[in-house]
């Protein structure tokens, strides 16, 4: 996969993308991660991209001329790859379907903007779409790209030491992860549970199972509700295990 990253701090990309699982993605030959800095297409001296927002207002926008020239010189002399998708709190929400989406792909490109944003034109006529990573506005998209890349780049085949990573953890199946427990066995006053230590691996795949659904109601019952809700089984195991409490009150409040 290869995933073009256009930014004014391309350093702050490459240096993310050269550590940890995408640094060995990278090294396997599963990954490249290129960006590539929006000066390069700038058409003055000074290397200006950005300018003030027609009909006044604070901050500086993304100059069309610029990010159009850096995008369509890197598509004429590299194997970039579309879609092009603008970083944006307006856009799509990330999630890990959509980085399921992306994984699937020979690669795609981010556009990270910076101050106050990107003139329309550029999402309207040059990119193919626009994600976000949440809620929350940031000074520039750089480290939404990086959880972008990350999220798509450790679902790639060979980007994890342990192929089951990847469908054993939160978001997999709908649900949130369940807890994890290492050494020492008691810590503290506070035990690992019993069955972790038990050696019999299906009570333990039950009890994952049990505490990610319980964890899911608790923090989470959107996702319980996208799925849904619960079938007969998964109350069953709920109640097996004693994590009904979340059910009793659910029926209380009904009946209420």
């Amino acid at each position: 996969m290869r995933i073009d990253v256009f930014t004014l701090f391309p350093e702050i990309v490459t240096a993310y993308a050269e550590t940890s699982i995408l640094g060995r993605a990278q090294q396997a030959g599963a990954l490249t991660v290129a960006a590539h800095d929006l000066r390069i297409g700038a058409t003055d001296a000074r290397h200006t991209v950005d300018d003030a927002p027609f009909g006044g207002g604070a901050g500086m926008v993304l100059m069309p001329e610029p990010v159009f020239n850096a995008v369509e010189q890197i598509e004429a002399t590299e194997p970039m790859h579309r879609p092009l998708l603008f970083l944006s709190p307006t856009g799509r929400t990330f999630t890990q379907d959509v980085a399921q989406e992306l994984s699937a792909l020979d690669g795609f490109s981010l556009l990270c903007g910076r101050y106050e944003g990107a003139d329309q034109r550029i999402i309207d006529e040059l990119c193919d779409g626009e994600i976000s990573v949440g809620d929350v506005v940031l000074a520039g998209g750089e480290l939404a790209a990086l959880v972008v890349i990350e999220a798509v780049g450790r679902l790639l085949p060979g980007a994890l030491g342990n192929a089951s990573s990847t469908t054993d953890e939160s978001f997999s199946d709908g649900l949130l992860e369940y807890p994890q427990y290492t050494r020492p066995s008691e810590f503290r006053g506070h035990e690992v549970p019993a069955v972790l230590r038990s050696g019999n691996h299906g009570e333990v795949e039950r009890w994952r199972r049990a505490q990610s659904l319980h964890r899911t109601l608790r923090r989470r019952p959107d996702l319980i509700a996208r799925r849904g809700g619960l079938s007969p089984e998964e109350v069953k195991l709920l109640t097996q295990f004693g994590l009904n409490d979340e059910l009793r009150d659910e029926a209380s409040s009904k009946s209420g």
